[in-house]
């Protein structure tokens, strides 16, 4: 497992959440930077190469992930997308001359359970596929905001549907992916019907069947995309401390 990319979108503004600073990757919760927490996670399943697309306050992210590798000895590189204001798909897109293999896809404000990651990196891709993590618990997830998370309709182990305004769906997206390169035919293919979204490249990909769903389990994840989301993820991440004694925060989350 050790050898897989991780590619990981960082370059949003974080408007909902600009309170807590100017740049959400930066935003820190219990003492460590969003975007560290995703970087530290996905490292302790195994993954040793992260491609970071930044995008609003790019330098200062820039040269927190520079200080961040050099501390932490983890080897990462910052690629610039001028165009994140647009669609999400334009930020993987970026990386698409650096990733020739199967690689991992997060984004830089969800946190999550490392155990979702061993699972995700266990499974196997077929050509032409994308697997996306997704959690099925829609009627008891307090960590969700409805009217904000993209939704997924799966029969089986397919993706029939995706989309934040979808009627019919039994699943929530928890941004967590397993790509063959096939995203990127896939999203240069939805820019042909009007959008870049990763939501888009996902539709054309289950269009073909070629888009799986891994169920999650009782996996937690959380979108820090607001204050609501941010507290809950807070609350969840002290309840995870063992013992008061253990020393500083953000050495152990």
């Amino acid at each position: 497992m050790g050898y897989m990319n991780c590619l990981i979108i960082a370059a949003g503004r974080g408007s909902r959440l600009s309170e807590r600073g100017d740049s959400k990757p930066l935003i820190p919760l219990l003492g460590l930077p969003l975007i560290e927490r995703v970087i530290l996670t996905a490292k302790k399943v195994g993954l040793t190469e992260f491609i970071v697309v930044t995008g609003h306050n790019n330098e200062a992210v820039e040269r927190q992930l520079t200080r961040f590798s050099v501390e932490r000895n983890i080897r990462i590189t910052s690629i610039l997308n001028e165009e994140w204001e647009k669609d999400n798909g334009l930020s993987v897109l970026k990386a698409k001359k650096l990733l020739t293999e199967n690689f991992i896809l997060l984004m830089g404000d969800h946190l999550f359970d490392e155990s979702l990651l061993v699972k995700l990196m266990g499974e196997k891709v077929a050509d032409g596929e994308v697997v996306l993590a997704v959690d099925y618990s829609i009627e008891t997830n307090g960590f969700v905001v409805d009217g904000d998370v993209t939704k997924v309709l799966v029969e089986e182990d397919r993706i029939l549907d995706i989309g934040k305004n979808i009627e019919k769906y039994n699943a929530y997206d928890t941004g967590i992916f397993l790509c063959s390169p096939a995203i990127f035919e896939a999203l240069e293919e939805g820019s042909g019907n009007g959008s870049t979204s990763l939501t888009e490249g996902m539709k054309v990909l289950a269009k073909k069947g070629k888009a799986k769903a891994l169920d999650i389990k009782d996996g937690y994840w959380v979108d820090v995309d607001e204050e609501a989301t941010y507290r809950l993820a807070e609350g969840k991440l002290l309840s995870t401390l063992k013992k008061p004694a253990d020393g500083p925060i953000s050495r152990h989350l």
